[in-house]
């Protein structure tokens, strides 16, 4: 339920109502909660720092893979799913957001999720 949620704001924070200030970081943000809460759900026996460090880890991955120009790659990219899922062209305040968005979810989890 969270991740459909959250997958939902992500779309919405690439639309016109998004302030243009925090548009470039936003969908980031919500992608690394996307996948804290998918690693959660994964691992429901974790730790939440388990799930906080492996979560991120995979988003701080999937942006590396920005760097590599393979063709096969870019063809993948060039489709509306992998241009959603793998992104385009590295960028170290992507790495930011990553991890802004990991701890925020972390918080929302270990903090007020449990206790609900």
């Amino acid at each position: 339920m969270y991740i459909v949620i959250v997958i939902g704001l992500g779309l919405l924070s690439r639309t016109r109502i998004t302030p243009e200030f925090i548009y470039p970081y936003l969908g980031d943000f919500f992608y690394a909660v996307m996948f804290y809460f998918i690693i959660a759900f994964l691992l429901y026996k974790s730790p939440s720092k388990t799930v906080l460090i492996i979560s991120v880890l995979i988003c701080y991955l999937i942006e590396l893979q920005q760097i590599l120009d393979y063709d096969w790659l870019i063809a993948i990219r060039k489709t509306t799913i992998g241009s959603l899922t793998l992104g385009h062209g590295f960028l170290w305040s992507d790495m930011v957001s990553y991890t802004f968005g990991g701890i925020v979810a972390y918080g929302l989890e270990h903090f007020v999720l449990r206790k609900v």
